[in-house]
C-alpha cells in the first residue's frame, strides 16, 4: 500500500500534455502518455524519454494494427476453407443417405421438386442401382420373346443379334453388380459415379433401341392389338399418348391389362385434360395410397392390389347419374360406391395420355407420379360394361369386344422418351 501511494506523486508530473501535430502548445486537443518511472530513476529524464518516444510507440500501433489485419485474414480463410470441406463432407454423406419417400401420405401430389431422370444426380445411389436392374430384367425379358420369336422364324441374323445383345446385357448386370458391392463394402466413390451412370444409361439406351429395331419385324406377323407397352423407369418424358380424344360422356367404361412391381405406388397408367381441368379423368396410384380414380377433380379410391409382378386385369365404369361407379380385377367385382362427381360428363376435345399424370393440358410431367410397368389392352367405351363382358375381357374370350370409343390397336398409339412396344402374352397364357 506504500509503495502505491509513493509511486502515484511520480506519475502525475509525467502525464504531460503532447500537442497534436502541426500546432504549436496549444490545448485545444490533447493526449496524455503515461510512463512509468523506478522509485530511485530521474523523473526528468523520465518525463523527456516518454516525449521524445512519441513516434516510435506509433509506429509501434501501426504494426500491431498490421498484424491484427494479416490474422483477421487468416481467419477468414480458414473459415471460407472450413465451409468448403463441410460442403464436400455433406455431398458424400448424401450420396449413401437413403431419402424418404416424396410427399405427406396426405396428399395425391407431393409438395417437393420434381425429379427427372436429369435430376439422377440427386438419387440415392441405391435407388440408381434398383432402376438399372429393374430396366435389365426388361430387356431380359424382351430378348425371351425375341428368342421365341427367332424358333419360328429361323434367321441366322436375328440369332447373331440376339447373341450380340444378351453379351452385353450380361456385361451391364456385372457391372451393376460391382456397383452393389462396392456399396456394401463402403468403397463407393461418389467422384465417379456421374461418369459411371452416364456409360451405363448410354448402353441401355443402345440396346433399349437396337432391341426396338428387332421387334419391329414381329408387327408384321402378329393381329394389330396384340402388343404392350412398357415403362421401365420412373422419368418425366416417357409416356404414350392416345392420338383420339374422348367425346363427351355420360357413361364410361375403362379397362386394361397392367403388371407392376413400383412401390410405393405404381404410379399413374393413364390421365386425361381438358382446357381448364387437368384431372378430368385420371388413375393413379401415388405413394402409399390405394389406387384412385378422379373425375373433375373429385375422388374414389379403389380396391385394387395389383403391384406383385403378375398381369391383371382391371376395370372402372362409371355413370354421371349419382355418380354411381364399379371396379373389377381380374373379371371379379371387388368394389362400388356412388357420389363420385354426379352429374357431370366427361369433358370432350382432350389429350388422352398413358404412363404420365399430367398437371398442363398434354404436359406437365411429375415423375414421381410416372407409371411403371407394362400396360396392355387399353380400351374406352361411352357406357357401362355388364360384368359378364368385363369377364370376358379378363378371360381374353373371343367374344370381348374392343373400346367403341377408344380401341387398343399400335396405329392409335404414339410413344415417346424410350417407352417401348412389343408382343403381348397375357392372354396367350391363359388360353
Amino acid at each position: 500500500m506504500a509503495a502505491g501511494l509513493l509511486l502515484l506523486p511520480l506519475l502525475l508530473p509525467l502525464l504531460l500534455p503532447l500537442p497534436p501535430p502541426g500546432r504549436g502548445q496549444g490545448f485545444g486537443q490533447t493526449r496524455f502518455v503515461c510512463t512509468s518511472v523506478p522509485l530511485d530513476g530521474d523523473m526528468c529524464a523520465a518525463a523527456a524519454l516518454g516525449t521524445g518516444s512519441a513516434e516510435e510507440l506509433k509506429s509501434t500501433v501501426l504494426q500491431l494494427r498490421e498484424t491484427v489485419l494479416q490474422q483477421k485474414e487468416t481467419i477468414m480463410n480458414q473459415k471460407e476453407t472450413i465451409r468448403e470441406l463441410t460442403a464436400k463432407l455433406g455431398r458424400c454423406e448424401s450420396q449413401s443417405a437413403v431419402e424418404p419417400p416424396p410427399g405427406d401420405g396426405k396428399g395425391r401430389k407431393p409438395s417437393v421438386s420434381k425429379n427427372t431422370m436429369g435430376d439422377l444426380s440427386r438419387t440415392p445411389a441405391a435407388e440408381t442401382l434398383s432402376q438399372l436392374g429393374q430396366t435389365l430384367q426388361s430387356l431380359k425379358t424382351r430378348l425371351e420373346n425375341l428368342e421365341q420369336f427367332s424358333r419360328m422364324n429361323s434367321s441366322s441374323q436375328t440369332n447373331n443379334l440376339k447373341d450380340i445383345l444378351q453379351n452385353k446385357i450380361d456385361d451391364l448386370e456385372k457391372q451393376v453388380l460391382s456397383r452393389v458391392n462396392s456399396l456394401e463394402e463402403g468403397k463407393f466413390n461418389p467422384r465417379n459415379e456421374s461418369e459411371e451412370r452416364g456409360k451405363i444409361e448410354s448402353t441401355l439406351t443402345s440396346l433399349h433401341q437396337r432391341i426396338s429395331d428387332l421387334e419391329k419385324g414381329q408387327k408384321d406377323n402378329r393381329p394389330p392389338d396384340r402388343f404392350q407397352l412398357t415403362f421401365p423407369l420412373r422419368t418425366n418424358y416417357m409416356y404414350a399418348k392416345v392420338k383420339k380424344s374422348l367425346p363427351e360422356m355420360y357413361a364410361f367404361s375403362v379397362c386394361m391389362w397392367i403388371k407392376s412391381t413400383a412401390s410405393p405406388g405404381m404410379g399413374t397408367p393413364f390421365s386425361y385434360a381438358v382446357p381448364g381441368q387437368a384431372n378430368e379423368l385420371v388413375l393413379i396410384e401415388w405413394g402409399n395410397n390405394p389406387m384412385e380414380i378422379l373425375i373433375n377433380d373429385k375422388v374414389a379410391k379403389l380396391p385394387f392390389v395389383i403391384n406383385d409382378g403378375k398381369w391383371h386385369h382391371i376395370c372402372v365404369t362409371w355413370t354421371t347419374r349419382d355418380g354411381v361407379w364399379e371396379a373389377y380385377q381380374d373379371g371379379t367385382q371387388t368394389g362400388s360406391g356412388e357420389n363420385l362427381a354426379p352429374y357431370h360428363p366427361i369433358k370432350p376435345q382432350g389429350v388422352l395420355v398413358l404412363g404420365q399424370e399430367q398437371d398442363t393440358l398434354g404436359g406437365g410431367f411429375d415423375a414421381t407420379q410416372a407409371f411403371v410397368g407394362e400396360l396392355a389392352h387399353f380400351n374406352v367405351w361411352d357406357r357401362k360394361l355388364s360384368p359378364g363382358e368385363v369377364y370376358s375381357l379378363a378371360t381374353c374370350s373371343t367374344k370381348a369386344q374392343a373400346g367403341n370409343v377408344i380401341a387398343w390397336a399400335e396405329a392409335n398409339i404414339d410413344i415417346y422418351g424410350g417407352a417401348t412396344k412389343w408382343t403381348f402374352e397375357a392372354c396367350r397364357q391363359l388360353n
